[in-house]
């Protein structure tokens, strides 16, 4: 139950030493998007990784080389679908939601908030940390797709709102309120 045999120690040592090896080979491969702010399609990614590699380090009916191939294909099919939804204006409403704006000019929207599961003490939070006393002072706060708050101030003589053109909730018929 403790301890078996020094053989299935050094496996798991050499194992681990290799795959952790084609995990940061194949990580750097596939450049810096892998280690982004997570979306929910990174996390699942991120998930399997670490999954993968539990399994190749704890069991012996994984081989090292199937290991590394799936590591592989699941890095190969996260390339694949951010080289779409670069390039594709159906693929990326399939593996990520869109920001969400939940305060506009100093106004919660109550229907975003209950939408999106956000709590109106959560949007305090986030203007508070970013310096804010009042949202009367606050011209957005946008829910991100990665669950992260982004607070855009007031600006003196108005702001022309064009970070919001792809937030849920916001047009420009909505700024001209």
């Amino acid at each position: 139950m403790f301890f078996d045999d020094w053989s299935g120690i050094a496996r798991t040592l050499i194992v681990g030493i290799v795959a952790y090896a084609g995990v940061i080979l194949f990580v750097r491969i596939a450049g810096k998007r892998t280690l982004s702010k997570m979306n929910a399609f990174d996390l699942i990614i991120t998930v399997a990784l670490g999954s993968t590699l539990a399994t190749i380090l704890l069991s012996e009916d994984v081989a090292l080389a199937e290991g590394l191939v799936a590591f592989a294909l699941l890095i190969g099919l996260q390339l694949v679908i951010t080289w779409l939804s670069v390039r594709s204006g159906v693929v990326p409403a399939l593996v990520k939601s869109e920001p969400s704006l939940l305060v506009f000019r100093g106004r919660q929207r109550d229907e975003a908030l209950r939408s999106q599961r956000v709590s109106e003490a959560e949007v305090l939070q986030a203007v508070r940390q970013q310096g804010f006393g009042s949202v009367a002072d606050v011209h957005a706060v946008v829910l991100e797709t990665d669950g992260s708050f982004s607070v855009i101030g007031d600006e003196p003589g108005g702001a022309d709102a064009s970070a919001l053109r792809n937030v849920a909730g916001w047009s420009d018929e909505t700024d001209r309120d």
